[in-house]
């Protein structure tokens, strides 16, 4: 492995000394981002394979988002939503429009944007579905990840996210992923309000659900008259080859959750879109944020969903991850066990016997001139800007096809 230059190492000790502890970050400063490339304090270039946990989907710094994002910053970043202001509604317009919901209701973090939803669904079960008071339950899928808030790791089922912080949120339960059986038993009970799920589970390592899941959970939710809740922080905005990855079914859930990407990687927005009959249910008072629906985040967001389109990112992505996971097989590589994706939300599982292999083949990555970070153990997400060319692509298999070598040898 690469040795740290001093620069390096005095960045890294200012965070070990003054920082939290709450991150493992790869020991990599990087101080500058073009395109589907990052470099680091010492000039070394790296290809971007996490994108910000897809955040970064146009890229970084993409030249047109900047500049709407300079722009407004130099007008009016900042109202409250205790006064209109003339970007606000202008954004609303669009979106609703981009997505096709009556309303939205503009947040800042993936995480707020969940718990947004949450609140949403119980309002809506009180008033509209006539459960009781303080009766109402929320269905998550087993292996979801969605934030780190109390109310996140409440629906959660990984120790390393709840262990040591209860008590947790009531009216929380698990079913299984991709096991509509499991889902209607569960649907069952008049008391649930809604079924939270990711379409594509990211954090717990791409998994990807059977071919019809979604359907099934659509029309499940629509029998039972329960809300579906879609978690489209990661896997929507073109990540997966579609505008959302409901979209390969061609399903429409009642609440949509958008982030990440919203703003191509420049500041916190996030987005909770649904149809008048559940959001009007919330009044004047009973949800917000000082910062969401801010002007600077809504002209960012309206450029960021803009270039979306008009670059035919959605197409790119369909196309690249196609190639990548391709390559990938091609290699036949005796140290990869599975390879799974959609677009270019993809995922590697590498065989190893050393419990530190997956930090290893990310170190030599990184060496190699390539980005990326393990998720739950043995798993390695690739997930580089939708704008990475084909041959970029070829290039980063051979980096990855070496550092494999360098790394797992036996």
């Amino acid at each position: 492995m690469s040795i740290l230059s001093d620069k390096t190492k005095a960045f890294l000790q200012l965070e070990e000394k003054y920082g939290a502890h709450n991150y493992h970050p790869l020991p990599v400063v990087l101080e500058r981002g073009e395109g589907v490339f990052l470099w680091d304090v010492d000039g070394k270039r790296y290809y971007d394979f996490l994108s910000g946990y897809s955040a970064v989907n146009q890229g970084h710094c993409h030249p047109a988002i900047i500049a709407s994002l300079l722009a407004q910053a130099q007008k009016l970043t900042l109202t409250s939503r205790a006064f209109h202001n003339n970007i606000l509604g202008e954004y609303e317009r669009f979106i609703t429009g981009y997505f096709g919901y009556d309303k939205v209701l503009p947040m800042n973090t993936g995480v707020e944007g969940g718990e947004t939803a949450i609140k949403l669904a119980r309002r809506w079960a009180y008033t509209q579905k006539g459960v009781a008071e303080n009766q109402a339950k929320i269905l998550f899928a087993e292996g979801n990840f969605w934030g780190r808030t109390l109310a996140a790791i409440s629906a959660s089922n990984d120790p390393s996210s709840y262990k040591g912080f209860g008590p947790f949120m009531p009216g929380f339960e698990l079913v299984p992923y991709n096991d509509l059986a499991a889902l209607e038993r569960s649907l069952q009970d008049k008391n649930v309000a809604a079924f939270m799920v990711e379409p594509i589970q990211g954090e717990a390592g791409v998994v990807i659900p059977d071919k019809g899941y979604l359907e099934g959970v659509r029309d499940l939710c629509t029998a039972y008259n329960v809300l579906f809740i879609a978690d489209e922080i990661q896997t929507g905005l073109c990540r997966t080859g579609k505008m959302l990855a409901c979209d390969h079914e061609n399903v429409r859930p009642d609440i949509l959750i958008l982030g990440k990407a919203l703003s191509g990687g420049t500041l916190p927005v996030s987005a909770v879109l649904a149809d008048d009959y559940i959001m009007l249910n919330i009044k004047p008072g009973e949800h917000g944020s000082t910062y969401g629906g801010n002007p600077l985040a809504c002209a960012v967001a309206i450029t960021a969903l803009t270039v979306l389109k008009e670059e035919n990112m959605a197409e790119n992505a369909d196309t690249m991850g196609e190639l990548l996971r391709a390559e990938l097989h091609r290699l036949n590589s005796p140290h990869i066990t599975t390879i799974r994706g959609k677009g270019l939300l993809n995922a590697i599982v590498i065989k190893h016997t050393n419990p530190d292999a997956s930090i290893d083949l990310c170190l030599a990555l990184k060496d190699n001139g390539l980005l990326a970070k393990p998720t739950h153990g043995d798993r390695i997400r690739l997930a580089p800007p939708l704008i990475i060319t084909r041959s970029q692509v070829l290039e980063c298999v051979s980096i990855i096809e070496h550092s494999l070598e360098k790394s797992l040898a036996i």
